[in-house]
């Protein structure tokens, strides 16, 4: 089943790196005390934990008694806005209706997945990652290169031709390519890159290159016509366990994902109709 983490909304606390340590309650024996009410409607400390489990990074590493007010505003005011709603009866009609009821279901469908793959997203599982996809082998291949972008192949053409005459690479993709990004920076300069930085069809013809060569038919894709130049090759050092630490906790996030779905497929009998409103044959997929 080729399902991806991205089919659902991970719960932040799940998908991103481990937050900071909540705002320490005050010295009482009550450890959620009640910081506000709206309308008798409680707010107390453990929902403004749960809001700034959903923020940033670098916004829950800001001072409590910075960010603590300002979240307690949000929810003071988020809970206004849901009483007014209520008041003014936008809970019964049917389009909020529905809106609620799926945010409701997706509610518990993360709930659930969270509670499959959390507890599996633990140190020693991405140590065991690492060490069976990453230590001790080869980096990737990186390739240097720079290219000249052009609209039509009649005009990358016209550009090998210079450079079999011996023009000068730097400078021919300064004033001809359209490529902003590097043309009128760096002379076309794309830097060190390794597969999946690059289009397909830009990797193949640049990893078939020889260093210090440059392409003797234009490459094409999706912006346009490239003549590419490879200035030199590498294999990169074998990455560290910190450097990928995220990668490979969004790779377990995936796979726990994709198992938690067959699992839970593997407790229920799924029936998909056709278009006549008759059960399809098993294992037959709706069109």
């Amino acid at each position: 089943m080729a399902l991806l983490a991205s089919s659902f909304i991970i719960p932040p606390a799940m998908a991103a790196s481990p937050a900071p340590a909540a705002p320490a309650a005050p010295a009482t024996a009550d450890q959620n005390p009640l910081l506000a009410s709206v309308n008798g409607q409680d707010i107390r400390l453990n929902d403004v934990r749960q809001a700034m489990a959903t923020m940033p990074e670098q916004l829950r590493k800001l001072p409590d008694n910075i960010i603590v007010p300002i979240l307690l505003n949000q929810l003071v005011d988020q809970r206004a806005i849901q009483l007014a709603a209520t008041k003014s009866g936008l809970d019964k009609q049917p389009d909020v209706q529905q809106q609620m009821q799926q945010a409701s279901q997706g509610a518990l469908q993360n709930a659930y997945l969270s509670a499959q793959v959390a507890p599996t997203l633990t140190d020693d599982a991405v140590k065991a990652y690492y060490d069976k996809n990453y230590a001790n082998k080869p980096g990737a291949e990186e390739i240097h290169a720079r290219h000249i972008l052009v609209q039509t192949e009649a005009e990358a053409n016209d550009v090998i031709k210079q450079l079999k005459g011996g023009a000068d690479f730097g400078q021919l993709a300064t004033k001809l390519s359209k490529d902003p990004g590097s043309a009128k920076q760096n002379g076309g300069d794309l830097g060190w890159f390794k597969k999946g930085d690059m289009l397909p069809t830009f990797w193949d013809a640049a990893s078939a290159m020889q260093p210090n060569s440059f392409s003797q038919t234009p490459v094409h894709t999706q912006y346009g016509w490239h003549v590419i130049q490879v200035l030199g090759k590498r294999t990169a050092p074998t990455p560290t366990l910190d450097a990928t630490r995220d990668q490979i906790r969004q790779k377990l996030i995936q796979d726990g994902v994709q198992k938690a779905v067959a699992n839970a497929l593997a407790q229920v009998k799924v029936v998909r109709y056709g278009p006549d409103g008759k059960p399809l044959p098993e294992n037959q997929p709706a069109h």
